[in-house]
């Protein structure tokens, strides 16, 4: 069972994918851009550290707000990285 989700704070373009399934990934770490139709690039990171289950979008694939971008597994222990 999946603990959390990424989701898309925008609507927009999946531009880069910066992860894989099944990749680890640490705090603060960009995870997806998405490029917005007014040609913004809105760079998606969070506040834990973790492992990727599942990718739910693909690069070029467009995305609308709260979309469910990636399934994630966040790690239990404390990675000291500020």
């Amino acid at each position: 069972m999946y603990v959390d989700v990424i989701l898309s704070p925008c609507e927009g373009t999946v531009e880069k994918i910066s992860v894989s399934e099944q990749s680890r990934f640490y705090e603060w770490e960009q995870l997806f851009q998405i490029k917005r139709e007014d040609g913004r690039v809105e760079v998606i990171d969070i506040g834990v550290s973790g492992e990727i289950k599942s990718l739910e979008v693909m690069e070029g694939e467009e995305v609308v707000t709260g979309e469910v971008l990636a399934y994630f597994k966040e790690d239990l222990f404390v990675t000291g990285s500020d």
